[in-house]
């Protein structure tokens, strides 16, 4: 785990306020000046009950979507004050993403999928097909380089869909229910490559989950309630 003292905060939340309409109800806060710091190899898991804006806070974190007010900075960079293209860049540069659906394209292979955000990154093909092979390899999936999506088994997709968001060595990762659409097995096993490579790598890691087993390997774990994290 990384501590505050030997290491600077990957990210900071600070005072986040999100709302969206709600029927004749008129706005519902889901965010309620929320703060969140995170240090560098750190490993938290977000649990809450379905619909209290866990996915929302992901989001929200990675740049994805705007709060109506607060700040997010990530690796010292200020979410807000960045240009739809900058932050596009810094996402592939620095983040990686993992959902509870695999989100592979299915006309492209295993090794495919998984080089496709290094030669986004500027990459050359060869380089970026070396790294996807090395890390295919450390997912157990050097038999599969050639297979397309709809030949690979639940597990063995998530697995291409973590390398993937892996391939770029990100800083933080964010994992949005990951094992969602697993058995109980493959879950273990996705969900063990996943935090090991993370660790690994040094990498922090934000997962929203609903498995209690997977929350627990976590270094902390904070539940999202009335738009706070307790």
């Amino acid at each position: 785990m990384a501590l505050e003292n030997n290491s600077i905060p990957s990210v900071v939340a600070t005072t986040l306020v999100k709302s969206y309409p709600h029927g004749q109800a008129g706005m519902i806060k889901v965010l309620n000046e929320l703060d969140l710091t995170l240090y560098q190899g750190e490993q938290v898991a977000i649990t809450g009950a379905s619909g209290s804006g866990k996915s929302t806070l992901l989001q929200i974190l990675a740049g994805l979507e705007r709060t109506d007010s607060g700040s997010v900075q990530l690796l010292q960079q200020s979410m807000h004050q960045m240009k739809d293209q900058d932050l596009a860049r810094f996402r592939n540069h620095h983040l990686g993403f993992v959902y509870q659906f695999h989100h592979l394209i299915d006309d492209f292979t295993a090794l495919e999928n998984v080089a496709l955000p290094a030669r986004i990154k500027g990459l050359a093909t060869t380089t970026a097909n070396d790294q996807a092979l090395a890390i295919l390899a450390q997912m157990g999936l050097s038999d599969r380089l050639t297979h397309f999506p709809w030949q690979l088994s639940g597990g063995e997709r998530q697995r291409c869909a973590i390398a993937r968001a892996l391939i770029n060595q990100p800083e933080i990762i964010f994992a949005d229910e990951p094992t969602g659409n697993l058995d109980q097995e493959s879950a273990r096993q996705v969900s063990e490559l996943m935090m090991s490579l993370c660790r690994s790598n040094g990498a922090t890691l934000i997962l929203v989950t609903h498995n209690p087993h997977l929350a627990g390997q976590a270094d902390r774990q904070l539940t999202l309630t009335g738009g706070a994290l307790q």
